[in-house]
């Protein structure tokens, strides 16, 4: 039997309260993106990917907190999406900047999929380039969760999520 815990999901009111929008404006890019609830209390990332102007990529993640990660094993997420590839990305820190930790999954169109994410099989990176020198992902140092479209997959998108949890095995 799988043990999990929740670390969220999008039934309390305000729950988009917790996490943040950074689209490639950041550097010059033109896509768009939002988070938002669904009445169905799950939430909705949205939007439109440019290649425009060395765009390419959205992304949002939640407010730095503590996890309490040790002694977990991955992340599973329940998803339903549209076909394209998204990267669930952890960072260590309490700011954007660093290394972000990420893995990548595609999803299948109106179909739910809850995917498994071992942390020995997230990536160092640091602004699009693999990090070979840092520090193997430690779980007890998560203090964000996020979820990026990037790839040079341009157009709209849409990726509903209904839960994030750890798991201790699978």
């Amino acid at each position: 039997m799988i043990k999990y815990r929740l670390l969220m999901d999008f039934q309390s009111p305000g729950a988009e309260k917790w996490w943040e929008v950074i689209n490639d404006d950041v550097m010059g890019g033109l896509s768009k993106s939002r988070l938002t609830m669904t009445p169905n209390k799950t939430a909705l990332f949205e939007g439109t990917v440019s290649l425009e102007h060395n765009g390419g990529f959205t992304s949002v993640r939640t407010s730095p907190a503590d996890f309490f990660l040790d002694g977990f094993k991955g992340l599973t997420i329940k998803a339903k999406g549209d076909g394209k590839r998204y990267r669930l990305r952890l960072r260590t820190t309490n700011t954007a900047e660093g290394v972000a930790y990420q893995t990548s999954f595609v999803t299948q169109p109106g179909i739910w999929i809850s995917p498994f994410f071992p942390f020995s099989d997230f990536v160092p990176f640091f602004r699009g380039d693999v990090v070979s020198d840092a520090p193997v992902l430690n779980p007890a140092d998560i203090r964000q969760i996020g979820l990026m479209i990037a790839d040079k997959q341009p157009g709209p998108f849409r990726i509903e999520i209904e839960w994030i949890k750890a798991f201790l095995s699978y």
